[in-house]
């Protein structure tokens, strides 16, 4: 064979041989960065904090890409069964049966926080006073008018608009709508027998709007509406916040304290059970708002991408550890350290081989 017909077969061989390397390598490195890329969703509640966390933890960890979904709790839930995200966020903790259907999955509480009520009064200066029964009686539609004597004795002297009370609410399945129906039904037989509790409810009356944004764009934009969301997001939008009467009879101010204290109120039950719901604590817990809720990360106990599994523990493990600074920052309440302690035992249960995670109860 002339020399130049070996020399342009041995060519094509080592381009031929250099394709298949870089292609081998590409394809390496394009799984390499799937791997690093983790989606998580649920929690409209812990939506300022996740992101928070989200852009503290990539800065420590260069290549990784974590992206949250703000859907709401019901829609994280549905997600992570489908087997859709990595880790889902909800502020509803999964019962036993409810968690018969899901994978085996760890329920971690990483934040608390209080569910407020805001309203659209501009009338009314000073913050208004709501009592339970007042609320759920607003939410029954049994109270139709901003005048209504109920609303009057809570408060006192203040010049009520005669304003129709345009109630709203959240029209997706909400782990923001469990914790504030929980309380209605905790302080309410009426609403208790009528519409009960859950991520979704049967709504008597009111007009919905998706996630906390949602519920925030309709109080602001509607004359004498009044809506829950949390309060970061009443911050933010510079919505008036109601004050709520506990069990001690004390009017108190949504705040991250009062969740701290709701929590406190609750710590032999959730040192038994974290899916323990901290809403209306006893008359013990002066400080305490009475509508406040614990978030949960649900994480699956074995992970499809072990590389995407130590990066979810990792992160797990920074948020109930240094992310817990940015916390109050954000509104939210900082773990008392009893709750991160039960969490580090939780965390320890994720990972490991298939059969040792389907050994471990799920909680």
């Amino acid at each position: 064979m002339p020399y130049s017909r070996r020399y342009q077969i041995s060519l094509s061989f080592l381009t031929l041989a250099l394709a298949v390397l870089v292609g081998c390598n590409s394809s390496n490195n394009n799984q390499a960065a799937q791997s690093n890329r983790i989606i998580g969703a649920g929690s409209t509640f812990i939506n300022p904090i996740m992101t928070r966390w989200i852009a503290d933890f990539q800065q420590g960890h260069p290549g990784v890409q974590i992206n949250y979904q703000s859907i709401g709790s019901g829609g994280g839930i549905q997600q992570l069964k489908q087997g859709l995200v990595d880790f889902g966020a909800s502020d509803a903790a999964l019962d036993d049966e409810k968690l018969k259907e899901m994978p085996a999955l760890v329920q971690i509480p990483e934040s608390a926080g209080p569910v407020c009520i805001t309203y659209n009064l501009p009338e009314v200066k000073n913050p208004l006073k709501l009592s339970g029964q007042t609320l759920a009686r607003i939410y029954l539609g049994q109270i139709k008018t901003w005048q209504d004597p109920a609303i009057k004795k809570d408060n006192p002297g203040v010049n009520l608009p005669n304003h129709p009370v345009a109630v709203t609410h959240r029209s997706d399945g909400s782990g923001t709508t469990n914790i504030f129906a929980e309380y209605l039904a905790k302080v309410s037989p009426d609403w208790q027998s009528k519409v009960g509790k859950g991520l979704s409810v049967s709504w008597p009356v009111g007009l919905g709007g998706k996630g906390s944004e949602g519920v925030s764009g309709l109080v602001k934009q509607t004359p004498g509406a009044i809506g829950y969301v949390e309060l970061s997001y009443a911050t933010e939008n510079k919505l008036p916040v109601a004050d709520i009467k506990n069990r001690a009879d004390q009017w108190v101010a949504p705040s991250p304290a009062g969740a701290t204290a709701a929590i406190d109120a609750f710590h032999e039950e959730l040192a038994k059970d974290v899916r323990t719901a901290i809403v209306d604590p006893p008359a013990s817990a002066k400080d305490a708002y009475p509508i406040s809720g614990l978030t949960f990360l649900l994480v699956p106990k074995q992970a499809k991408d072990p590389q995407k599994g130590t990066i979810v523990k990792d992160f797990v493990q920074f948020i109930i550890t240094q992310g817990q600074s940015s916390a109050e920052g954000l509104q939210y309440s900082k773990l008392p350290e009893s709750l991160a302690q039960q969490d580090q035992k939780l965390l320890g249960e994720i990972g490991g081989g298939q059969q040792a995670a389907n050994d471990v109860p799920a909680r």
